[in-house]
């Protein structure tokens, strides 16, 4: 189940990070909101899940997940740049996540 909270975890860490776009200054309160729940909600599963995985391994997991997961949200919703070896370097990220969860 550890991983489960690790991998939501993760999801909730590119919610903020997706938030943060529209904070401006945290005078965009529904933004703002969103934003510190994400936060709050992210570290929370990520303390839940290092009570059983390593947290050097949890927390590569879950910065991997947010940083591959932001980078998503920005080329999907936002029109940042995908090139090749942009895509390349995130699937080398996938893949030392993937490491991690084999050895553990």
């Amino acid at each position: 189940m550890a991983w489960v909270w690790l991998i939501l975890g993760g999801f909730f860490e590119v919610g903020f990070t997706t938030c943060l776009r529209f904070v401006d200054g945290f005078k965009n309160v529904p933004w703002t909101i969103g934003f510190l729940v994400s936060v709050a909600l992210s570290m929370g599963l990520l303390e839940l899940a290092s009570r059983n995985i390593a947290m050097g391994t949890a927390y590569a997991v879950w910065g991997g997940i947010g940083a591959v997961g932001t980078v998503l949200v920005g080329i999907f919703f936002f029109q940042e740049p995908a090139g090749a070896l942009r895509v390349a370097l995130i699937f080398g990220i996938v893949a030392c996540i993937a490491g991690l969860k084999l050895i553990h």
